[in-house]
C-alpha cells in the first residue's frame, strides 16, 4: 500500500507542478521539470518495488518460482524492455513526422493522405515491438 501511495503521489505532484509552472511562465522551468521528472521516475520505480515486495502472495509465488531459475524472469524483463524501447522510438518518430506533416498540410491540404501513411509507418514501430515481445512471452 505504501508503494502505491508513493507512486500515485509522485504522479499527482508532477502534474500539479507542470501545471503551475506553465501558468506562471516560470523561467528555467524546463530544467526544474526534467529534474523533477527524473526524481519522480525514481520514486515511481521505488513505489512499484515496494508494492510488489510487500505482497505476501507474490512473495510465496517467487519462492516457488525459484525452482525454475532466472530464465522466466529474464524473459519477462526482455519483453518489457522490447516493448518500452519500441514505444519510445515510435513516440519520437511520430513526434517528428507529425510536426512535419502538420507543416505540409498547412501549405498543401491535398497531401493529407500521404502524411497519414507516413504517420502510420512511424506508429508501426510500436506494433513491431509488441509483436516481438509477444513472441518472447510465447517461448516462456
Amino acid at each position: 500500500m505504501l508503494g502505491l501511495t508513493i507512486s500515485a503521489g509522485t504522479v499527482i505532484t508532477m502534474i500539479i507542478a507542470g501545471y503551475v509552472m506553465q501558468k506562471r511562465n516560470y523561467a528555467g522551468g524546463r530544467k526544474i521539470y526534467f529534474c523533477c521528472l527524473g526524481l519522480s521516475a525514481f520514486l515511481v520505480a521505488l513505489g512499484a518495488i515496494l508494492s510488489l515486495t510487500s505482497n505476501q502472495a507474490l512473495a510465496a509465488a517467487a519462492a516457488t518460482a525459484s525452482a525454475y531459475g532466472s530464465g522466466p524472469g529474464m524473459g519477462f524483463m526482455a519483453a518489457a524492455v522490447v516493448t518500452s524501447i519500441a514505444c519510445l522510438a515510435a513516440g519520437y518518430a511520430v513526434a517528428n513526422v507529425g510536426s512535419a506533416a502538420i507543416g505540409l498540410i498547412g501549405e498543401k491540404p491535398e497531401m493529407l493522405g500521404a502524411t497519414l501513411i507516413y504517420l502510420g509507418l512511424a506508429e508501426g514501430i510500436a506494433i513491431y515491438g509488441l509483436i516481438v515481445s509477444l513472441l518472447i512471452l510465447q517461448k516462456l
